[in-house]
């Protein structure tokens, strides 16, 4: 008998099955910048910007880390795309930057063209919510590398921001205000702890009251994007730094943007914390110490802006349910 790819475990005719359900639903995120369609060796993006001067490129890479776990187990995708994008976009969208295009990687023992169409079709929402363009990614089918029903996902995301409205930190001072914005949940981050402490004590389908949600429903909702509530903070200048709340927590992440010779003052009763949290904590008896360092405990994004603007930023975002919980000292 003879072998062939298919036989040891490559499927070729499941590759282009998926890009055939694919292709249209990522043409349809694309811009005018966009010079290729799917399928070539690269991807071209027309870099013209005519009302920006002095662009400057912003890219970050990133993936959804053991998010992936829980989709797994409650068999659910439609959420992962989404993830990847939102967590993406935030993390050069607190610098300041639009984002412009996105590019996938999707890697599996055994193709599933129907799992990957759920993962790509979030990738495809969460883009056109962004205004993005996906113009290329990568599939990769590797026998024996992940376990049957399993994958892994990572992305790239470029974006541009004139030179002079970076947001770096650099202009953040002693008695600027630390103002939050609300997560959507656990985002991307502290998964592992939270699947060790949870997934032996109760099913992803039992409902808890304080949730208003099953366990699944609650771990598996979007990582949100920032990105509208940064570009009216980026319109009006009242952003003095931005940090994205990810693995670290609200602490470890913001020092990322603090001066070197301050530091932060937070209030931790400042907000309400999610539901979700008290239970992880108390199910797995995580010290508190662990709980700001693993989690974003409900804060997704921290602005820092100065004392003589908060109100504003207040005001700008009574939507969001905007909160003042500290300050640089």
């Amino acid at each position: 008998m003879s072998t062939t790819y298919k036989s040891s475990g490559v499927n070729i005719d499941a590759g282009e099955e998926l890009v055939g359900k694919i292709k249209n639903k990522v043409r349809s995120t694309f811009t005018k910048n966009v010079l290729t369609d799917i399928g070539l060796f690269g991807a071209f993006y027309e870099a013209k910007f005519p009302k920006i001067k002095n662009p400057v490129l912003v890219s970050s890479v990133d993936g959804v880390g053991t998010k992936l776990k829980i989709a797994f187990l409650a068999k659910r995708y439609d959420t992962i795309g989404q993830d990847l994008v939102n967590h993406c976009v935030n993390d050069i969208a607190v610098c300041g930057a639009i984002p412009l295009f996105f590019m996938d990687y999707f890697a599996t023992g055994k193709l599933s063209p129907k799992i990957a169409d759920e993962v790509i079709s979030g990738f495809v929402k969460a883009c056109k919510e962004n205004n993005c363009s996906i113009i290329g990614g990568e599939t990769a089918e590797m026998p024996g590398f992940y376990p049957d029903g399993e994958f892994d996902v990572s992305g790239t995301i470029v974006g541009v921001v004139e030179k002079n409205k970076i947001i770096n930190g650099k202009n953040i001072l002693k008695g600027d205000v630390l103002i939050g914005l609300a997560s959507s949940g656990l985002h991307t981050n502290g998964y592992s702890l939270a699947r060790k402490v949870l997934i032996p004590k109760f099913s992803l389908n039992k409902k808890f009251d304080e949730l208003n949600s099953s366990l699944a429903d609650s771990l598996l909702k979007v990582h949100r994007s920032y990105l509208k509530p940064i570009n009216i903070l980026a319109k009006n200048n009242l952003a003095n730094g931005l940090s994205h709340i990810t693995g670290g927590g609200i602490i470890g992440n913001t020092m990322r943007v603090i001066p070197k010779n301050l530091k932060l003052k937070i209030d931790w009763l400042a907000w309400q914390r999610p539901f979700i949290f008290d239970l992880i904590q108390s199910a797995g008896k995580v010290p508190e110490y662990e709980m700001t360092r693993a989690f974003n405990l409900g804060v997704g994004l921290v602005i820092i802006t100065s004392k003589n603007k908060a109100d504003k930023v207040l005001n700008l975002l009574k939507t969001e349910k905007a909160f003042v919980m500290g300050e640089v000292v």
